[in-house]
């Protein structure tokens, strides 16, 4: 974990856990196919794909934990008067690119 974890002040929405956890699961077990390829020895252009897969899940919910963090974190931040948080937030888009 980040050494600049904090607690979400707004919680995330019980819809919202319930689709990052599914996406997350599908993520895992998808990962969890790609070691059991390799360990099979299986065709390499199959275990890409596979990887692709599991990548494409796990951006899904980095899309689904930023929206939220925009439209909560960041808002409330910006309306305390914390403009700080828009340096933060270009940092973690950073990050994506």
């Amino acid at each position: 974990m980040s050494e600049h974890c904090h607690t979400k002040h707004t919680p995330r929405s019980e819809e919202l856990k319930r689709n990052v956890t599914r996406r997350l699961n599908r993520a895992i077990g998808q990962l969890g196919g790609v070691k059991t390829m390799v360990e099979d020895d299986r065709y390499c252009g199959d275990v890409l794909a596979q990887l692709a897969a599991a990548e494409s899940a796990i951006k899904s919910v980095r899309r689904l934990v930023l929206q939220d963090h925009l439209e909560t974190c960041v808002v409330e931040r910006v309306q305390q008067g914390d403009t700080e948080v828009i340096d933060e937030l270009m940092q973690l888009l950073k990050q994506f690119s």
